[in-house]
């Protein structure tokens, strides 16, 4: 039997059809896949958001309460050089810490010896060390108009990109750019050093045995002796002086003029996550009580109960 041309034409549009429909399919299919990947995405991102926006409340209101309970004390040498206390808010239990920066050794105001002696107890030669501190010194002062600027040449002998800043530190991370300075101890140093304290000694009674054992004049027996008994020792400065015997030079307690506040959070549902502050309690403090100098957020995903200061 022979094909008539009106049931070819309605065969082609049949055919047709079906292309269209399969196209129909995979275009569904690829919208379906893309839908797919979003939906993955966003759970992503409310998952770590679930957590973020509380932690972020949380943590402001232990500044908010760390301010609070240092401003009780009118004047800066009644305030207390650190301290802990801890609170309930919804789902959270919260472990608050504050530490005077004092502690650290200021980038910008320590002595050239006492940089040098931090590094080398942080495990750099002593020669390494002297030079370290030499070009970190060099990084904060200023360049002398009209003169040989000697610290950028040996920058650009080194190759580098970019000149010493000579002027301060904006941030303890800025000593990665400083000439002669590795990644491995930066990472050791940081913890000991900060650009907050604006001080150029040492709180001995806070700071830790690495930067106490960094004080001019200290010796391991000396920094053994003052250890053992540090813990006894009121803050009195000639107190302290003579239980430091010959680095009593370092016996100058300075007032706190910023803290660091680490805030511990450990949520009902067994997430934890904490965050860690700088703050600088305000001179007009009806208006502005502190400001945030610095602000860095660690979440964590384990469980477990919040056990001793700062630490979860």
């Amino acid at each position: 039997m022979r094909r008539t041309p009106t049931s070819s034409a309605q065969s082609s549009e049949r055919g047709f059809v079906i292309v269209a429909v399969l196209w129909i399919l995979v275009a569904l299919s690829a919208l379906a896949a893309i839908f797919s990947v979003y939906l993955s995405n966003s759970a992503r991102v409310l998952g770590a958001t679930d957590i973020g926006v509380p932690t972020e409340a949380l943590a402001s209101a232990s500044l908010e309460l760390t301010a609070y309970q240092l401003l009780l004390h009118a004047q800066d040498k009644e305030r207390p050089a650190q301290g802990s206390f801890r609170f309930k808010m919804d789902n959270a239990e919260v472990l608050v810490t504050f530490t005077s920066e004092a502690a650290r050794v200021d980038l910008n105001k320590a002595s050239k010896e006492m940089l040098s002696n931090l590094f080398e107890v942080l495990g750099a030669e002593p020669k390494a060390a002297g030079e370290v501190a030499d070009r970190i010194v060099g990084w904060r002062t200023e360049a002398k108009p009209n003169a040989a600027n000697d610290e950028e040449a040996l920058y650009l002998a080194s190759g580098l990109g970019y000149s010493p800043r000579q002027g301060p530190f904006a941030h303890v991370d800025e000593l990665s750019l400083v000439l002669g300075v590795s990644p491995a101890m930066v990472e050791r140093v940081l913890p000991f050093v900060t650009v907050y304290s604006k001080s150029a000694d040492v709180d001995v009674l806070l700071a830790p045995a690495e930067v106490v054992a960094a004080v001019p004049g200290m010796t391991p027996e000396a920094l053994n002796d003052f250890l053992k008994q540090r813990a006894t020792l009121p803050r009195d400065p000639k107190a302290v002086a003579a239980a430091l015997g010959a680095a009593a030079k370092a016996a100058t307690l300075p007032e706190a003029k910023a803290y660091r506040v680490v805030t511990a959070i450990r949520f009902d549902n067994g997430r934890r996550a904490s965050t860690e502050a700088v703050i600088s309690l305000g001179k007009d403090q009806d208006k502005e009580p502190y400001s945030v100098l610095s602000w860095q957020d660690h979440a964590e995903t384990g469980s477990g109960s919040l056990r001793q200061a700062g630490r979860s």
